[in-house]
């Protein structure tokens, strides 16, 4: 019961462009979908190999009614690869405020891929070094503020770069005569740590972070003709049954998605009491956020330096850098019921009686990060290498605690 099928039955058109189903061999994803184009390049592609593509198809169909287009662009994903040629626009602006030579101290003072001396989600081998080579707007470790400096522009610029094409579709619109009378959605599948728990680039833990992702709508109605921010919280997934409902069709009464079309349009903040998200990529953690507060427990590490608790203060301290987990137990306790409040009713309501979370951990821990593996021998090496035995016999002792075997 796919959002593209109940599309269809609302009399809708779907149409992708995206390598996503064949990246992640998630070929479930089209299901529903009428027409899908595979830019072939398995996330690897800019936005000038994607873009076009959907642009010639408005050519073609954009003043027919009826029509869902899916454009997936990549440039913000590691790794930053925008041409050179697009120049920096942000070579006259500052670096971050909140980051400073300490905190860049610390990153490479830790452990765990993505920390300062393996950025991206690298083990610092000579194959990850090299690949980073291949990107001038990347740098194979971060050092000192002028290589955060080289990583951030990257970043942005890739954000930059995708902005200018998303707006080539609206001209196209316009051009189309349709703009008025489409609505326009933007998110993201993830967010992006730059720094914040030791980790620079791609999706490692169950942050404020990572999980904190765009959703902005552009209604041909306008929704009362003026600018809102909605500061409730939703799951991504809510975005379906809102859509589903601004369509004017009906919610699945199986989805777990809840529409804030209704309130968002009379101007109520209409969310959810606390969410609860996860990681089992590169981490195993599950974490609470409400109000002010996210609350993360680590299950598995993922080879980082982490604490069995974190907990931040996301309006106070949104790159979290201070945990309070220590000196306000209440609001920790408080965290833990409400996650194990959550898993109670999940576990209750689920069709399978195995919390999944659980099925990585008994595998060996996260796809990226696991202790069986050959890259977790070559990374013990390599702290040994780089005067971090420390972590090293930390990792070890952790490994023999849990009885886990070398793969052969």
């Amino acid at each position: 019961d796919h959002l593209m099928v109940r599309f269809r039955q609302a009399g809708f058109h779907p149409v992708s462009f995206s390598p996503f189903p064949e990246r992640h061999t998630a070929y479930w994803f089209l299901n529903g979908f009428c027409e899908w184009t595979n830019p072939g390049k398995g996330g690897m592609e800019r936005a000038d190999e994607v873009v076009p593509l959907a642009l010639d198809w408005l050519d073609r169909r954009g003043k027919e009614d009826g029509w869902f287009l899916h454009v997936n662009v990549w440039d913000p994903h590691t790794p930053y690869r925008t041409p050179e040629e697009y120049g920096n626009p942000f070579r006259d602006e500052p670096p971050p405020a909140w980051m400073t030579e300490e905190i860049i101290r610390r990153n490479i003072e830790t452990c765990g891929p993505g920390s300062g001396l393996e950025p991206a989600g690298g083990y610092g081998t000579d194959w990850a070094r090299k690949y980073l080579a291949g990107f001038p707007r990347m740098v194979p470790e971060i050092r000192s503020m002028s290589d955060y400096r080289t990583w951030i522009d990257g970043y942005d610029t890739g954000i930059h770069y995708a902005d200018m094409w998303v707006g080539r579709i609206l001209d196209k619109l316009q051009e189309l005569g349709v703009l008025d009378d489409t609505l326009i959605l933007v998110s993201s599948d993830h967010g992006e740590n730059q720094g914040e728990l030791a980790v620079y680039g791609d999706h490692q833990t169950a942050d404020h972070i990572t999980n904190r992702v765009p959703f902005i709508i552009r209604h041909p109605k306008g929704l009362g003709g003026r600018n809102r921010v909605d500061t409730a919280l939703h799951y991504q997934f809510d975005i379906a049954a809102t859509v589903l409902e601004m369509i004017g069709a009906k919610v699945p009464e199986t989805w777990d998605a809840v529409s804030f079309f209704k309130a968002f349009a009379e101007e109520r903040v209409q969310g959810r009491q606390y969410l609860v998200v996860s990681n089992c990529a590169w981490s195993c953690q599950r974490s609470v956020r409400w109000d002010d507060y996210i609350l993360i427990r680590t299950y598995h590490s993922g080879l980082k330096n982490y604490p069995p608790l974190m907990l931040f203060d996301v309006r106070q301290d949104p790159h979290e850098l201070v945990n309070l987990a220590g000196s306000r137990p209440d609001l920790a306790a408080g965290g833990l019921a409400m996650l194990d409040e959550w898993h109670a009713a999940e576990m209750q309501r689920s069709g399978r009686p195995v919390d999944p979370m659980w099925i990585v951990m008994r595998e060996g821990g996260p796809f990226h990060a696991r202790y069986d593996s050959d890259t977790y021998r070559q990374y013990l090496e390599r702290l040994r290498k780089t005067g971090r035995s420390h972590f090293a016999d930390q990792l070890e002792k952790k490994r023999n605690e849990l009885n886990i075997r070398w793969l052969r």
